[in-house]
């Protein structure tokens, strides 16, 4: 073969580039490009929430709870962008304030029951046996438990109750499920050909758990935090509407709902009311819809290596 059949053959050899897997960010950025819903969903919660805290940060919360029985009642425009409630006191302040209230009580509890749960659940799973019977038979006790009925008595009997003790009082129990759920994924991946290996290899039982078991299983993780984000919210909300969420003093979207219990403000008062249920839909749907973009991303993430 001479030189100039040699140089044709090469020339017609296409050259193969051997591309980096993509990064978890590329992943996400893709699963939402391609899913205008989530995107879209993605962009309101920023703009919503980055809103309502820098929007919560430049108001008196003292002077929004002020009483004002002359402007009791107040519709929008007179006075108040929309509108007032029956002692007078701004909607649209208590709207802000309670909508970064409801976020950051979800938030906060969403990860303390996170990080519980999501590491009894990796241990329990990971060792099996003797150490999953004791842990999961206590997990079974806090989940049998009337959960609901027992933040109400914490929360009526607790002195100088405050925003904290909700946080911490929450967390305390809603931690179980999560615990369940991800022990039982755990319990399966334990049994997988790669933690044997590692096992065998000498790795630490941390190093298994954390950087292995725990990667494998993010999609689930993902999507377990953020319906529990949205569930939190709706919590939250719910126990304020029925009188045993946040202080009085404090603002919060439930208090603010639970005035529609009154017929003269569900008919003919809507801006007290609608606003704040409005603002919750938005919130549950947003973060559903970006959850399950997060969940696909984690899917395609963990297939393609």
């Amino acid at each position: 073969m001479n030189t100039n059949e040699t140089e044709i053959i090469t020339e017609a050899v296409p050259t193969v580039s051997i591309s980096n897997p993509p990064t978890g960010f590329r992943v996400i950025m893709r699963e939402f490009k391609k899913d205008k819903l989530a995107m879209a969903s993605l962009i309101i919660l920023v703009v919503l929430i980055v809103g309502i805290f820098i929007g919560a940060m430049m108001i008196n919360q003292e002077e929004v709870m002020k009483v004002s029985l002359s402007d009791r009642y107040a519709g929008p425009g007179e006075g108040f962008f929309l509108g007032a409630d029956q002692g007078g006191r701004s909607i649209m302040g208590q709207l802000v304030i309670g909508a970064r209230n409801s976020i950051a009580i979800g938030f906060s509890i969403t990860i303390l029951t996170a990080i519980i749960g999501i590491a009894f659940g990796l241990v329990t799973g990971f060792y099996g046996g003797m150490i999953d019977n004791i842990l999961m038979r206590i997990n079974d006790f806090i989940l049998v438990l009337p959960t609901l009925m027992i933040i109400i008595v914490f929360v009526t009997i607790v002195p100088k109750y405050n925003l904290y003790s909700f946080i911490f009082i929450m967390s305390a129990f809603y931690w179980v499920g999560t615990a369940r759920l991800i022990r039982s994924k755990a319990l399966s991946e334990s049994r997988r050909d790669y933690v044997s290996a590692s096992k065998t290899m000498g790795t630490s039982d941390f190093v298994i758990i954390f950087k292995q078991i725990m990667p494998n299983i993010s999609s689930l993780i993902i999507v377990e935090l953020t319906l529990n984000f949205a569930g939190n919210i709706g919590i939250e909300t719910g126990l304020s509407y029925l009188g045993f969420g946040l202080p009085p003093n404090v603002p919060s979207l439930g208090t603010l709902i639970s005035y529609s219990t009154n017929p003269e403000v569900l008919s003919g008062m809507w801006w007290i009311w609608l606003p704040a249920s409005l603002l919750i839909l938005v919130l549950m749907l947003g973060i559903n819809y970006v959850g399950q973009a997060l969940r696909r991303a984690a899917d395609s993430r963990q297939r393609l290596g």
